[in-house]
């Protein structure tokens, strides 16, 4: 628990620096802690690390600078984004193991009230596919309990990054013609798609370099 406390602590004081004051501190501390966390890490969870980055950079790049579906304070991706993925993801998984797997599905009920209310009003007519595949993810992804509580996480860090003006959701999704909130309620299934992504390339990585094949 010690890991998410220095996560807890970096993501909601770096957010804050970062939209009082300036992004640089908050950029310098999160690759630093990134590289010292990086440097002790087994093997394994460096692949995961890696990977993390591979994933989140051009899925951040793609949703704020092409898709515009949100926008940064400063315009373009903080350089501390990509590193915080991890630091999100690790703490989705940390507390995901002390979530029982018969758990998984039940906590996301409380989300489909507000999704239900968010498509009657038309304030967010996309939270009916976010939700769909947040449940599929958790109903059918390899790790269930973590993509059930990346749901509640990465909502909880989306209200407190839009709260502050790090980032700000468009009112309507381009390309679709959908709606959504600020942030959308079940934001969370980007982070769970990045998620399962992540969990399938390092386990085909660990089978291919266990099978002794190169790669």
């Amino acid at each position: 628990m010690k890991k998410i406390i220095i996560y807890a602590l970096t993501i909601s004081i770096g957010l804050f620096v970062s939209a009082k004051y300036s992004e640089w501190p908050v950029n310098l501390w999160c690759i630093g802690l990134f590289l010292f966390l990086y440097y002790r890490a087994e093997r394994k969870e460096r692949i995961e690390m890696l990977t993390v980055l591979a994933f989140a950079t051009p899925m951040e790049l793609f949703f704020s600078e092409i898709w515009l579906i949100y926008e940064y304070q400063r315009d373009l991706m903080p350089l501390y984004v990509p590193v915080g993925h991890w630091f999100l993801f690790d703490s989705g998984r940390i507390l995901s193991q002390k979530l029982s797997q018969k758990l998984s599905l039940p906590i996301l009920i409380p989300f489909i009230p507000m999704v239900c209310y968010g498509l009657f009003t038309g304030g967010d007519t996309s939270g009916i596919f976010l939700l769909i595949l947040v449940l599929g993810f958790t109903k059918y992804g390899p790790q269930p309990s973590l993509y059930a509580t990346m749901a509640w996480a990465a909502l909880a860090m989306e209200l407190l990054g839009t709260y502050l003006g790090n980032w700000t959701w468009s009112s309507e999704v381009p390309w679709t013609g959908l709606t959504a909130w600020n942030p959308p309620l079940l934001v969370g299934a980007f982070y769970c798609l990045g998620d399962v992504l992540v969990n399938l390339s390092v386990e085909r990585f660990e089978n291919k370099h266990r099978s002794g094949v190169a790669v």
